[in-house]
Protein backbone atom coordinates (compact mmCIF):
# COMPACT_ATOMS: atom_id res chain seq x y z
CA UNK A 1 0.00 0.00 0.00
CA UNK A 2 1.22 3.13 -0.83
CA UNK A 3 0.23 6.09 1.28
CA UNK A 4 0.15 9.53 -1.20
CA UNK A 5 -2.48 12.00 1.15
CA UNK A 6 -2.85 12.33 5.17
CA UNK A 7 -5.91 14.25 6.32
CA UNK A 8 -5.58 15.16 10.11
CA UNK A 9 -9.07 15.08 11.81
CA UNK A 10 -9.82 17.27 15.04
CA UNK A 11 -10.32 15.25 18.36
CA UNK A 12 -14.47 13.49 18.22
CA UNK A 13 -14.82 14.59 14.12
CA UNK A 14 -13.34 11.76 12.47
CA UNK A 15 -16.72 10.48 10.89
CA UNK A 16 -17.65 13.64 9.51
CA UNK A 17 -14.06 13.95 7.65
CA UNK A 18 -14.41 9.77 6.66
CA UNK A 19 -17.99 10.67 5.50
CA UNK A 20 -16.57 13.69 3.63
CA UNK A 21 -13.95 11.77 1.82
CA UNK A 22 -16.05 8.98 0.85
CA UNK A 23 -18.59 11.48 -1.19
CA UNK A 24 -15.05 12.95 -2.94
CA UNK A 25 -14.43 9.83 -4.14
CA UNK A 26 -11.20 9.79 -1.39
CA UNK A 27 -11.13 5.89 0.15
CA UNK A 28 -9.70 6.03 4.09
CA UNK A 29 -6.92 3.32 3.75
CA UNK A 30 -6.33 2.94 7.65
CA UNK A 31 -6.23 5.25 10.48
CA UNK A 32 -2.81 6.17 11.61
CA UNK A 33 -4.18 8.14 15.53
CA UNK A 34 -5.59 11.46 13.87
CA UNK A 35 -4.39 11.11 10.40
CA UNK A 36 -7.06 9.15 7.92
CA UNK A 37 -4.54 7.77 5.29
CA UNK A 38 -5.46 7.45 1.84
CA UNK A 39 -3.61 5.95 -1.43
CA UNK A 40 -5.74 8.75 -3.33
CA UNK A 41 -4.07 12.02 -3.74
CA UNK A 42 -4.79 14.62 -1.75
CA UNK A 43 -8.16 16.58 -2.56
CA UNK A 44 -9.77 19.57 -0.46
CA UNK A 45 -11.44 18.71 2.73
CA UNK A 46 -13.41 20.77 4.99
CA UNK A 47 -13.35 18.54 8.49
CA UNK A 48 -9.52 18.34 8.40
CA UNK A 49 -7.62 20.72 9.85
CA UNK A 50 -4.33 20.28 7.92
CA UNK A 51 -3.60 17.70 4.90
CA UNK A 52 -0.42 16.32 3.99
CA UNK A 53 0.45 16.94 0.54
CA UNK A 54 3.21 15.20 -0.44
CA UNK A 55 3.20 12.30 1.83
CA UNK A 56 6.72 9.95 1.50
CA UNK A 57 7.37 6.70 3.65
CA UNK A 58 10.86 5.66 4.94
CA UNK A 59 13.10 2.99 6.75
CA UNK A 60 14.87 5.08 10.03
CA UNK A 61 16.87 2.42 11.59
CA UNK A 62 18.26 4.96 14.19
CA UNK A 63 17.13 8.64 16.02
CA UNK A 64 20.36 10.17 14.42
CA UNK A 65 19.42 9.10 11.04
CA UNK A 66 15.57 9.69 10.90
CA UNK A 67 16.06 13.64 12.12
CA UNK A 68 19.15 13.92 9.46
CA UNK A 69 17.03 12.68 6.53
CA UNK A 70 14.17 15.05 7.54
CA UNK A 71 16.59 17.54 7.82
CA UNK A 72 18.01 16.91 4.53
CA UNK A 73 15.05 18.10 3.28
CA UNK A 74 14.10 20.98 4.91
CA UNK A 75 14.45 23.14 8.33
CA UNK A 76 11.22 23.02 10.27
CA UNK A 77 9.06 19.89 10.79
CA UNK A 78 6.31 19.12 13.22
CA UNK A 79 5.75 16.14 15.05
CA UNK A 80 2.11 13.92 14.92
CA UNK A 81 2.91 12.03 18.28
CA UNK A 82 0.53 8.64 18.07
CA UNK A 83 3.35 5.59 18.65
CA UNK A 84 6.33 5.42 20.17
CA UNK A 85 6.35 8.48 22.19
CA UNK A 86 9.97 8.43 24.17
CA UNK A 87 11.59 7.53 20.56
CA UNK A 88 9.77 10.06 18.39
CA UNK A 89 10.45 12.83 21.36
CA UNK A 90 14.35 11.97 20.52
CA UNK A 91 13.95 12.28 17.09
CA UNK A 92 12.10 16.00 17.74
CA UNK A 93 14.96 17.12 19.72
CA UNK A 94 17.40 16.26 17.28
CA UNK A 95 15.50 18.32 14.89
CA UNK A 96 15.55 22.28 14.46
CA UNK A 97 12.78 23.62 17.53
CA UNK A 98 9.51 24.96 16.22
CA UNK A 99 8.67 28.20 17.24
CA UNK A 100 4.71 27.82 18.01
CA UNK A 101 4.13 30.69 20.33
CA UNK A 102 0.17 31.74 20.08
CA UNK A 103 -0.74 34.41 17.66
CA UNK A 104 -1.64 38.20 18.97
CA UNK A 105 -4.51 39.04 16.76
CA UNK A 106 -4.49 40.38 13.68
CA UNK A 107 -0.91 39.28 13.55
CA UNK A 108 -0.86 37.03 10.57
CA UNK A 109 0.01 33.42 10.10
CA UNK A 110 3.32 32.38 10.11
CA UNK A 111 4.81 32.21 6.44
CA UNK A 112 7.78 29.51 7.01
CA UNK A 113 7.72 26.52 5.65
CA UNK A 114 6.51 23.50 7.74
CA UNK A 115 6.38 19.70 7.36
CA UNK A 116 4.81 17.16 9.56
CA UNK A 117 5.98 13.77 10.01
CA UNK A 118 5.01 10.96 12.49
CA UNK A 119 5.90 7.49 13.60
CA UNK A 120 4.46 4.56 12.28
CA UNK A 121 7.04 1.92 13.70
CA UNK A 122 9.98 2.59 15.80
CA UNK A 123 12.25 2.20 12.37
CA UNK A 124 9.83 3.61 10.00
CA UNK A 125 8.11 7.11 9.46
CA UNK A 126 5.78 8.18 7.60
CA UNK A 127 6.41 12.56 6.47
CA UNK A 128 5.39 15.17 4.68
CA UNK A 129 7.39 18.20 3.40
CA UNK A 130 4.29 20.28 2.44
CA UNK A 131 0.96 20.03 4.13
CA UNK A 132 -1.90 22.33 4.05
CA UNK A 133 -1.95 24.57 7.49
CA UNK A 134 1.37 26.28 8.35
CA UNK A 135 0.34 25.43 12.19
CA UNK A 136 1.58 22.42 14.08
CA UNK A 137 -1.40 19.83 14.07
CA UNK A 138 -3.27 22.04 12.27
CA UNK A 139 -4.24 23.89 15.12
CA UNK A 140 -3.60 27.93 15.82
CA UNK A 141 -3.28 29.21 19.74
CA UNK A 142 -3.94 33.28 20.26
CA UNK A 143 -2.47 35.30 23.51
CA UNK A 144 -6.40 35.40 24.44
CA UNK A 145 -8.12 38.34 26.04
CA UNK A 146 -9.99 37.17 29.17
CA UNK A 147 -10.98 40.49 30.13
CA UNK A 148 -12.79 41.94 27.28
CA UNK A 149 -14.67 39.84 25.34
CA UNK A 150 -18.49 38.52 26.80
CA UNK A 151 -18.07 35.22 25.54
CA UNK A 152 -15.03 33.00 24.34
CA UNK A 153 -17.04 32.59 20.60
CA UNK A 154 -14.57 35.28 19.35
CA UNK A 155 -11.49 32.77 18.59
CA UNK A 156 -12.91 30.57 16.33
CA UNK A 157 -13.76 34.11 14.46
CA UNK A 158 -9.85 34.63 15.17
CA UNK A 159 -9.47 31.73 13.28
CA UNK A 160 -11.32 32.11 10.33
CA UNK A 161 -9.81 35.58 9.97
CA UNK A 162 -6.42 34.12 10.16
CA UNK A 163 -7.05 31.37 7.73
CA UNK A 164 -8.79 33.80 5.12
CA UNK A 165 -5.95 36.44 6.15
CA UNK A 166 -8.38 38.85 5.79
CA UNK A 167 -10.33 40.94 8.28
CA UNK A 168 -12.36 44.23 8.72
CA UNK A 169 -10.31 47.55 9.35
CA UNK A 170 -11.10 51.39 10.00
CA UNK A 171 -13.50 52.72 7.35
CA UNK A 172 -15.10 49.45 7.06
CA UNK A 173 -18.31 48.34 8.18
CA UNK A 174 -19.33 45.17 9.68
CA UNK A 175 -23.26 43.69 10.25
CA UNK A 176 -22.94 40.93 12.91
CA UNK A 177 -26.07 39.12 12.96
CA UNK A 178 -26.90 36.54 15.88
CA UNK A 179 -24.70 38.68 17.48
CA UNK A 180 -25.59 38.15 21.51
CA UNK A 181 -23.45 37.77 24.28
CA UNK A 182 -21.39 39.77 21.73
CA UNK A 183 -18.16 37.94 21.49
CA UNK A 184 -17.83 38.25 17.73
CA UNK A 185 -19.40 42.17 18.08
CA UNK A 186 -16.32 42.78 20.47
CA UNK A 187 -13.62 41.31 18.34
CA UNK A 188 -14.73 43.39 15.22
CA UNK A 189 -15.48 46.79 17.14
CA UNK A 190 -11.36 46.25 18.10
CA UNK A 191 -10.29 46.49 14.52
CA UNK A 192 -11.43 50.20 14.15
CA UNK A 193 -14.07 49.84 11.74
CA UNK A 194 -18.41 50.14 12.54
CA UNK A 195 -19.73 47.31 13.61
CA UNK A 196 -23.67 46.99 13.57
CA UNK A 197 -24.69 44.15 16.13
CA UNK A 198 -28.35 42.68 15.44
CA UNK A 199 -30.08 39.98 17.68
CA UNK A 200 -33.40 39.75 19.59
CA UNK A 201 -31.50 38.65 22.49
CA UNK A 202 -29.35 40.84 25.23
CA UNK A 203 -26.09 42.17 24.63
CA UNK A 204 -23.16 42.40 27.03
CA UNK A 205 -24.20 45.73 28.62
CA UNK A 206 -20.49 46.21 28.52
CA UNK A 207 -20.41 46.50 25.28
CA UNK A 208 -22.41 49.51 24.62
CA UNK A 209 -19.68 51.52 26.01
CA UNK A 210 -17.36 50.77 22.21
CA UNK A 211 -18.23 54.07 20.22
CA UNK A 212 -17.89 51.93 16.73
CA UNK A 213 -20.92 49.97 17.78
CA UNK A 214 -24.03 50.11 17.16
CA UNK A 215 -27.04 47.68 18.60
CA UNK A 216 -30.70 46.56 17.08
CA UNK A 217 -32.62 44.62 18.50
CA UNK A 218 -34.32 42.74 15.77
CA UNK A 219 -34.58 39.17 13.98
CA UNK A 220 -31.47 38.40 12.08
CA UNK A 221 -33.93 36.49 9.94
CA UNK A 222 -36.26 39.71 9.62
CA UNK A 223 -34.45 41.73 7.49
CA UNK A 224 -35.03 42.70 4.52
CA UNK A 225 -31.54 42.60 2.89
CA UNK A 226 -32.61 44.95 -0.26
CA UNK A 227 -33.74 47.34 2.27
CA UNK A 228 -30.65 47.40 4.36
CA UNK A 229 -27.50 49.61 3.97
CA UNK A 230 -24.88 47.96 1.44
CA UNK A 231 -21.93 46.53 4.36
CA UNK A 232 -18.05 45.77 4.10
CA UNK A 233 -19.02 42.37 5.69
CA UNK A 234 -21.34 39.73 6.69
CA UNK A 235 -20.79 37.92 10.03
CA UNK A 236 -22.74 35.11 11.32
CA UNK A 237 -22.80 33.24 14.08
CA UNK A 238 -26.78 32.08 14.39
CA UNK A 239 -27.62 28.83 15.90
CA UNK A 240 -29.93 27.90 12.97
CA UNK A 241 -30.22 24.54 10.53
CA UNK A 242 -27.64 24.63 7.73
CA UNK A 243 -30.49 25.30 5.65
CA UNK A 244 -32.36 28.11 7.05
CA UNK A 245 -28.67 29.67 7.02
CA UNK A 246 -28.16 28.74 3.39
CA UNK A 247 -31.18 30.81 2.66
CA UNK A 248 -30.10 33.91 4.75
CA UNK A 249 -26.64 34.38 3.11
CA UNK A 250 -28.70 33.65 -0.78
CA UNK A 251 -30.74 36.45 0.28
CA UNK A 252 -27.69 38.56 0.78
CA UNK A 253 -25.96 37.79 -2.57
CA UNK A 254 -29.05 38.40 -4.53
CA UNK A 255 -29.66 41.42 -3.07
CA UNK A 256 -25.39 42.73 -3.35
CA UNK A 257 -25.78 44.39 -0.06
CA UNK A 258 -22.47 42.56 1.64
CA UNK A 259 -18.63 42.25 -0.54
CA UNK A 260 -17.74 39.68 2.36
CA UNK A 261 -19.29 37.08 4.44
CA UNK A 262 -17.92 35.13 7.33
CA UNK A 263 -20.84 32.90 8.65
CA UNK A 264 -20.76 29.92 11.06
CA UNK A 265 -22.43 26.71 9.91
CA UNK A 266 -23.95 24.73 12.84
CA UNK A 267 -25.24 20.99 12.96
CA UNK A 268 -27.66 20.20 14.68
CA UNK A 269 -28.03 16.34 15.68
CA UNK A 270 -26.59 14.70 12.49
CA UNK A 271 -23.92 16.25 10.11
CA UNK A 272 -26.22 17.63 6.88
CA UNK A 273 -23.66 17.00 4.41
CA UNK A 274 -25.81 17.97 1.56
CA UNK A 275 -26.24 21.74 2.50
CA UNK A 276 -21.98 21.76 3.25
CA UNK A 277 -21.36 20.70 0.29
CA UNK A 278 -24.17 23.17 -1.14
CA UNK A 279 -22.36 26.32 0.64
CA UNK A 280 -18.95 24.65 -0.86
CA UNK A 281 -20.63 24.48 -4.55
CA UNK A 282 -21.18 28.77 -4.11
CA UNK A 283 -18.36 30.26 -6.29
CA UNK A 284 -15.87 31.28 -4.34
CA UNK A 285 -16.61 30.19 -1.06
CA UNK A 286 -13.96 28.66 1.33
CA UNK A 287 -15.43 25.86 3.91
CA UNK A 288 -13.52 25.06 6.79
CA UNK A 289 -13.13 23.42 10.52
CA UNK A 290 -11.12 25.30 12.44
CA UNK A 291 -9.57 24.10 16.10
CA UNK A 292 -11.64 26.11 17.81
CA UNK A 293 -15.18 25.07 16.17
CA UNK A 294 -17.27 22.37 17.77
CA UNK A 295 -20.07 20.91 15.49
CA UNK A 296 -19.95 23.16 12.81
CA UNK A 297 -18.00 25.04 9.63
CA UNK A 298 -17.02 28.12 9.23
CA UNK A 299 -18.07 29.53 5.36
CA UNK A 300 -16.52 32.60 3.84
CA UNK A 301 -16.82 34.27 0.72
CA UNK A 302 -14.32 37.38 -0.18
CA UNK A 303 -14.92 40.35 -2.33
CA UNK A 304 -18.41 39.33 -4.24
CA UNK A 305 -18.87 42.18 -6.37
CA UNK A 306 -22.66 44.61 -5.50
CA UNK A 307 -25.13 43.86 -7.69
Amino acid sequence: MTIRSAFRAHEGFERELEEELRRAGVAVASWHGPLALSEAPPVPAAWALDVWTDVREAEVPSIKGAANALRAIQRNWALEPVLHHRRAALIEAALPPVKARPLRFPEPAPSGHLGAWSLLAPDRMLFSPTKTSPFVQGQVRFAEDREGPPSRAYLKLWEALTRINRWPGPGEVSLDLGAAPGGWSWALAQLGGAVVAVDKAAMDPALAALPNLSIRTESAFGLEPEREAPVDWLFSDIICYPARLLGLVRRWMAAGRARNFVCTIKFQGETDHDTAAEFAAIPGAQLFHGAHNKHELMFCLLDRPAA
